[in-house]
């Protein structure tokens, strides 16, 4: 049972995963570049390189993101991230296709083409990185001069995106293409929080039932929880009740449900949101 969930997990980690690597190729050759906006990272080099030279967007995001790979695999070691690489050969294939097939902008509004292409950007790589995965590129970059040097991933990933946007200048001569770039690079960022703070917020369960020991042992060995004991008395009752104490992550909780109607169906449960949790399985503190 524990290795058909783990398998099922998996599966469902790199089919997500591709889904938003789909998502971000619509942004990116869907509304963006086929309306000549610029947008950060890895893809805005390869997209002011298609726009400049028509060297497809695919092939510079293979390039660029391998000769990044090889830095991260020397600096960082190979264990940065299998679903990273998958991630960005998904990616390579998607925007193949896509500008293929798509010659057009998907909407003739270019203020509305940066808004949607934003929305999507941020969607798209928020979904990547709640299953573990990354889209290269910056995300790489920050994390070899975070190991040297004390600034932050987002300072890097902020300060290059801006560099990029900014040099759309030397192509188009419009100031007009660096503020859609800077709304693309905004809304954009807004929308990764969004996604990644709605798929780490953490719940607090309290249990109350006849059978705590089956669902203690379900979520201990099936969910991989940890479950804390707690000893009550009844005001009304008098009588001594043994509640079960269980903290997880949102996105757990449908699978959760069904362990527990499966074992005792009439258990009382409180669940509630909590700000923050930080430690093993969770959240780590991080402090300078």
């Amino acid at each position: 049972m524990a290795k058909e969930v783990r398998l099922f997990a998996e599966v469902r980690a790199y089919s997500i995963i591709t889904l938003g690597v789909f998502i971000n190729a619509i942004a990116w050759m869907g509304f963006m570049i086929p309306s000549h906006i610029v947008g950060g990272g890895i893809n805005g080099i390869s997209s002011l390189l298609y726009l400049s030279t028509g060297i497809p967007v695919a092939v510079g995001i293979l390039i660029f993101n391998t000769i990044l790979i090889i830095l991260a695999i020397r600096i960082l070691g190979v264990g940065f991230g299998i679903k990273s690489i998958f991630s960005i050969l998904m990616m390579v294939g998607a925007f193949s296709l896509l500008q293929y097939f798509i010659h057009e902008p998907i909407v003739k509004d270019r203020f509305m083409a940066a808004i949607i292409g934003g929305i999507l950007n941020g969607v798209s790589i928020g979904i990547v990185f709640t299953q573990g995965g990354s889209t290269g590129g910056v995300d790489i970059i920050a994390m070899i001069i975070n190991k040297y040097r004390n600034i932050t991933p987002g300072k890097v990933i902020l300060y290059f995106d801006v560099c990029v946007i900014t040099s759309s200048y030397l192509i188009y001569q419009h100031i007009e293409n660096i503020v859609y770039g800077y709304v693309v690079m905004a809304i954009g960022s807004y929308v990764v929080d969004l996604v990644l703070t709605g798929a780490n917020q953490t719940v607090q369960i309290f249990i109350f039932s006849q059978k705590n020991e089956l669902i203690a042992d379900t979520v201990v060995n099936e969910l991989k929880r940890g479950v804390t004991l707690v000893k009550g008395t009844g005001w009304y009752s008098k009588s001594e009740q043994d509640i079960l104490m269980i903290l997880m992550r949102k996105t757990e909780l449908p699978y959760f449900f069904r362990a527990v109607k499966a074992i005792d169906a009439n258990a009382f449960m409180s669940v509630s949101s909590v700000m923050g949790v930080y430690g093993q399985g969770f959240d780590v503190i991080k402090v300078r």
